[in-house]
């Protein structure tokens, strides 16, 4: 048997928006990661640049479960000998939340070409508008 290679031709992207208001952000983290590989199409090789863009809206309303929001910690280091800045969750939530989603979606990404190329395709919004209107985005239901 041989293995299928989708030809540039055979390839479209779609856009999908994802409303995660209300939701885990691990769960709306983890389709659009789907999405953005494009592992729900059935011509997904893994070698193969196929996904969709997607958009998540409401951002600032995603759920962190458990004790996330108090006990989870965003780590960064500027370089300099002793400098690293931690910020807990409970403050990422309320002054970047569209970063903290990004955060988790690029992690749930590979660490490859592929994967950055992927989380460019990627737009979040913290409230519920979306500038994306002119490319006929489909509402994806989680």
């Amino acid at each position: 048997m041989s293995t299928f290679m989708p030809k540039p031709g055979d390839i479209t992207r779609k856009w999908y928006v994802l409303d995660a208001a209300g939701k885990p952000m691990g769960r709306v983290a983890a389709q659009a990661a789907t999405l953005l590989r494009g592992k729900h199409k059935p011509l997904f090789v893994p070698h193969v640049d196929c996904g969709d863009f997607v958009i998540i809206i409401n951002a600032a309303q995603t759920v962190l479960t458990g004790k996330k929001l108090e006990q989870k910690k965003y780590q960064r280091h500027t370089g300099y000998i002793g400098h690293l800045k931690t910020t807990g969750y409970n403050t990422l939530m309320k002054t970047r939340p569209d970063f903290a989603v990004q955060l988790a979606v690029k992690g749930m990404l590979p660490d490859t070409t592929l994967g950055r190329k992927a989380l460019t395709r990627l737009h979040i919004y913290a409230g519920g508008e979306h500038n994306q209107q002119a490319q006929q985005p489909e509402t994806w239901e989680l």
